[in-house]
């Protein structure tokens, strides 16, 4: 932790930002910037980690340390960064493609592991910088460069991949709205484990409006519901609409219909254990449900760095060898 008091203007890059006009991206780097000054940490002791895509020119465009790594091998140099320097925060910036397909092994065990790294992953549902591939979160049926007859293939949702891993942090949010996202990062920084952050984010060339139907102004408020843990699941424009658990499936109500009071709206709770409700809540789809966003699940487990760091501590101390000399000295020896 430091006490240097900084400002956005601290963490912003002198480095040409060389993204197309109007992308995502632009918001999310943003809101990172103005996350970062409040989240109590030394410039020196942050660093950015990115694989391949438009998403990992990320380091380039932070004053921070920064690792533009291979292609979706992020999350195993972070890791490494991490565990050999656990005073470090250690951010990976990684697009759909780059951690959902190549990088896809990493990302689970990563998460399994629940080390000590805050993950960003900008959810386009396309390959951007390769041009207009359809990508692991490609909608079925979309058509593209890769699919000119529509992809046959079923998209993984990411937050489904981070509960199966056990994950212990999950949050989504959209790049069209900044005070939120900048909100998420601060929590996930604050998380002590792996957290996930997915960001629907718009790429204007290859997949323009791929989000519309959540994020546009006319629909965002229904179609949107904002959870803060210990608060009611509300949402609409009217902010009268909820969710409610009936038997094991969840359902939208309105409150002052059919007899349903604020009272019988889910509460949220980000910190139960048992994932089961965090699974629901980040299935919902529309057109059913509104599509859920803030943090979802931020849940307290083993933390891999530091279980490492105990362990060599245990052992070392256990250890009849202290130091070289210890080594050299021991067993069978003999001397000239």
């Amino acid at each position: 932790m430091t006490d240097t008091k900084y400002t956005r203007k601290d963490f912003v890059s002198d480095q040409e930002v060389k993204w197309c006009a109007g992308c995502g991206d632009y918001s999310i780097l943003a809101a990172v910037t103005n996350a970062l000054p409040e989240i109590g940490v030394d410039k020196k002791d942050i660093v950015f980690v990115s694989g391949i895509g438009c998403s990992s020119r990320f380091p380039y465009y932070v004053d921070t340390y920064g690792v533009h790594s291979l292609h979706g091998r992020a999350n195993p140099i972070a890791t490494g960064i991490k565990v050999s320097h656990p005073n470090l925060s250690v951010w990976i910036t990684t697009g759909d493609g780059d951690s959902m397909a190549i990088g896809g092994n990493h990302f689970i065990h990563l998460l399994r592991r629940n080390i000590d790294v805050n993950l960003i992953m900008f959810n386009n549902q396309i390959y951007g910088l390769t041009k207009g591939q359809y990508s692991p979160t490609t909608p079925l049926g979309q058509k593209t460069k890769t699919s000119p007859h529509g992809t046959i293939e079923h998209p993984f949702k990411p937050a489904e991949l981070v509960m199966g891993a056990e994950g212990t942090f999950y949050a989504r949010t959209v790049d069209t709205n900044p005070k939120m996202m900048k909100e998420i990062f601060i929590e996930a920084a604050k998380h002590n484990g792996a957290s996930v952050v997915e960001v629907l984010q718009n790429c204007v060339i290859f997949n323009n409006n791929t989000h519309h139907n959540i994020t546009d102004k006319e629909v965002r408020d229904d179609n949107q519901i904002y959870l803060h843990h210990g608060e009611k699941m509300i949402f609409g424009k009217d902010s009268n609409k909820g969710i409610v658990l009936e038997g094991l499936k969840l359902k939208v109500v309105t409150v002052g219909e059919n007899g349903v009071t604020e009272a019988d709206i889910l509460t949220h709770d980000a910190k139960d254990k048992d994932g089961t409700l965090h699974y629901l809540l980040s299935r919902m789809s529309l057109p059913d449900f509104p599509v859920a966003m803030g943090v979802i699940r931020s849940v307290d487990a083993a933390v891999y760095n530091e279980s490492l760091e105990a362990q060599i501590a245990e052992v070392k101390n256990l250890s009849k060898i202290k130091n070289v000399s210890d080594l050299v000295n021991s067993g069978e020896t003999f001397t000239l």
